[in-house]
């Protein structure tokens, strides 16, 4: 039986098909462009494979509630062209399979819960941050997701600005300086004018960075208190994570306890961004279990 998946993020999307053992038999991936299309080839890509459900993690906001006349949608996205699309009914009208459907976070978060468990070392909390173009994370609670009226959104909480970072305004469209307008990727290119890949790890701004990564950890762990935080995306290399170790343990100032934190705050445990294509595998696994149930 094979599972397909979707993650469609803001810059690319990136299809797979597996067996029940969540291994990736076939990939391909493309630019994200307009919903016509990128959806277009999407469907025309899984055409070529008898598929039993499909899992979709997808760049948001989206509408998670089923109840909702807008369930399946992408929302309020910055990417105006992609505002108000009917992703789920697209492909699920044209390939007619089970549908699973979660944010691009949530499908990371999932993939290294399931992966932990594979690996005889299960968890039964985590929280797994991208930090990327954009900034967004994923809860598991006992194997569920967080979030009932919505999925969280927890890019865009606010936190106290470093003081060498003062004149830099933001560049979240809706919230200027929360924590994606002050550690996303792009804000790298704001601040200096070069790419990240092209920032020293020796510039001072990804300790600024990293000031404002630990403070997002530290609210994490207050309020949720996790088995683990995972931080992935392009900016959240070992070397960074090791500033965000310093800066936490710093701001958290041995209040709580937590686990080592070489155990607590990492990167993730799949290899090469592959985290959300094993949580789609899986949770595409539940949705089709769940529909043969309901019959």
């Amino acid at each position: 039986m094979l599972y397909g998946s979707i993650e469609a993020g803001g810059t690319k999307f990136v299809c797979a098909v597996g067996n029940e053992d969540f291994q990736t038999q076939n990939q391909v991936q493309f630019p994200t462009t307009t919903p016509e299309e990128t959806l277009k080839r999407v469907i025309a890509y899984f055409n070529n494979f008898d598929l039993a459900a499909i899992g979709i993690a997808s760049f948001g906001p989206i509408e998670i509630r089923p109840n909702n006349e807008k369930y399946g949608y992408i929302t309020n996205t910055p990417k105006l062209a992609w505002q108000d699309t009917d992703f789920v009914g697209i492909i699920r009208r044209t390939l007619n399979v089970p549908i699973a459907w979660t944010t691009d976070v949530n499908g990371s978060a999932y993939g290294e819960f399931v992966y932990a468990n594979q690996q005889g070392k299960p968890l039964k909390s985590l929280v797994y941050y991208t930090i990327g173009t954009g900034v967004g994370a994923g809860v598991i609670d006992n194997g569920n997701f967080v979030g009932t009226l919505g999925h969280p959104e927890m890019g865009h909480v606010f936190v106290k600005r470093h003081p060498d970072d003062m004149s830099f305004k933001g560049i979240c469209p809706f919230h200027n300086d929360c924590l994606e307008g002050l550690v996303a990727g792009p804000t790298f290119e704001a601040r200096t004018g070069k790419n990240g890949r092209d920032v020293p790890a020796t510039d001072p701004i990804w300790q600024i960075m990293a000031y404002y990564t630990a403070q997002a950890a530290v609210q994490t762990t207050l309020t949720l208190r996790p088995n683990k935080i995972i931080f992935g995306g392009g900016v959240a290399n070992e070397s960074f994570l090791n500033q965000v170790r310093t800066e936490f343990d710093a701001l958290l100032n041995n209040y709580v306890p937590t686990p080592i934190l070489t155990d607590y705050l990492t990167v993730p445990a799949i290899a090469n961004n592959g985290s959300a294509t094993i949580g789609n595998f899986a949770l595409a696994q539940n949705k089709y279990k769940n529909s043969i149930n309901e019959l």
